[in-house]
């Protein structure tokens, strides 16, 4: 059964060029034919509409609740805390620059180099365009890498999906937005959180970490719900193309008022690097500290009608002990979620029976996820199966981009790491919630 949405626009008082129309608004839910009946049945004056205020600067055109927004705007957005952010890579032909092994790459840049194929038999053979409104150039790339070779410092692994690492060729010529500006602080050791700045959805569960670089549609698919890079550390630029210098010199990628406030807040000293004095915190604490709030179950929903607009806000840590319980949290999750931390190598999963282990339809029946007819992963939790990550449902997600596709050793090890990190996120939520937050 879906809703409609009826507004109207009303220029009421004399004719100002500052003021504001008025507009009224009206949801009608039902069958389609319910609705045609209604429309025809009304006129303007017989619909008990409701007058929507004018709250700049977003000026939502249907019923907001936003009582609390006084106490949500208290807090800091991250695209506040953080100085420096950027979408992830985009590289609008992902079917030929990405993959599971880096030789399938260069075998398709092997048919760029060579002479025999034409232009037009390599746009079909790859289904690529021969140009598009992002200065793709298939002619223009093709004589590149004919000029150069291929490079292979440009092979990255980089983060495709929710626990789906894939190489890309990581160069101007192939992908359409490289955001080189703030993807290339992620080429030394450093941790990013990934976050959205708009939900397409209801439910805010866009909140990952990383440390390397992110595809666009890392933690969702939909437009709206581009990954946001937020790098921790920031390194000196040099002039190369494609890289950051090789100085291992950093500096935190956040704003001194912001940290100055939290610290006085917290009576610690702020250190630019992690160090094991008392009565001081470093940047990895501030993240944790937001990764923690963020995952918090109570904090989504309490704020749900903000976090699907902007940027998410985090309160400023109402004391010390607050801050630690927190960061100690969320630095758990991240660990879990990075797949380092020791937990996830703790199997609460089996697999129990032999056969060719490729990937049929996956689905979930009695704790079991089937990957094929016979085969199946045994003792896996519901939580873990349906749990969100962004857009994504990872658990099934990882499975339904591996059809027909072969499981080897490393990965059923890996898709078992999977539902622990899955099924520890949820156990260490629940931990956060029974925490103050705000």
């Amino acid at each position: 059964m879906q809703g409609v949405s009826i507004n109207i626009f009303v220029k009421t008082g004399k004719k100002k060029t500052n003021e504001l129309g008025k507009v009224f608004h009206f949801d009608l839910f039902g069958k389609r034919e319910m609705k045609y009946d209604f429309l025809s049945e009304k006129n303007l004056r017989l619909i008990p509409f409701k007058e929507l205020g004018n709250n700049p600067p977003m000026y939502f055109m249907v019923q907001k609740d936003l009582t609390l927004d006084k106490v949500y705007s208290k807090g800091f957005a991250l695209n506040e805390i953080y100085n420096l952010n950027s979408l992830g890579l985009l590289t609008k032909r992902d079917k030929f620059i990405t993959d599971f092994e880096k030789n399938s790459i260069v075998k398709r840049l092997d048919s760029f180099i060579d002479e025999s194929y034409t232009n037009e038999a390599l746009a079909t053979k790859y289904d690529l365009k021969l140009k598009d409104n992002d200065k793709w150039d298939l002619a223009k790339s093709r004589k590149e890498i004919q000029k150069t070779g291929i490079i292979h410092p440009n092979f990255r692994i980089q983060n495709y999906r929710c626990f789906d690492k894939r190489f890309i060729y990581y160069d101007k010529n192939f992908v359409a937005r490289l955001n080189i500006k703030v993807l290339g602080h992620l080429s030394f050791p450093n941790t990013s959180i990934i976050s959205t700045r708009q939900l397409a959805d209801d439910n805010f569960n866009h909140i990952f970490v990383s440390t390397i670089i992110s595809d666009q549609c890392f933690i969702s698919n939909k437009t709206k719900e581009g990954c946001q890079v937020f790098p921790l550390y920031l390194y000196p630029e040099t002039n190369g193309q494609q890289t950051i210098g090789q100085s291992t010199e950093r500096t935190p990628n956040l704003n001194t008022e912001i940290v100055k406030q939290i610290a006085e807040k917290l009576g610690l000293t702020f250190t630019n690097e992690k160090e094991t004095t008392k009565n001081t915190f470093a940047p990895i604490d501030i993240l944790d500290y937001i990764y923690a709030v963020l995952h918090s179950p109570t904090y989504r929903e309490k704020y749900k009608e903000f976090l699907k607009i902007d940027f998410p806000r985090v309160p400023y840590p109402k004391d010390k002990d607050t801050f630690w319980q927190l960061a100690k949290l969320g630095g758990e999750i991240r660990q879990i979620h990075l797949l380092e931390s020791p937990i996830v190598e703790k199997y609460i999963t089996q697999y129990p029976i032999d056969g060719n282990n490729v990937v049929g339809k996956p689905k979930y029946q009695d704790g079991k996820v089937y990957i094929n007819d016979t085969q199946y992963f045994d003792s896996v939790p519901q939580t873990a199966w349906e749990f969100y990550i962004g857009g994504y449902q990872p658990a099934q997600k990882w499975l339904k981009d591996r059809k027909e596709r072969k499981l080897e050793f490393d990965d059923i090890l890996h898709y078992q790491k999977i539902i622990v990190a899955l099924s520890e996120t949820d156990r260490l939520m629940k931990e956060i919630d029974k925490i103050g937050i705000d």
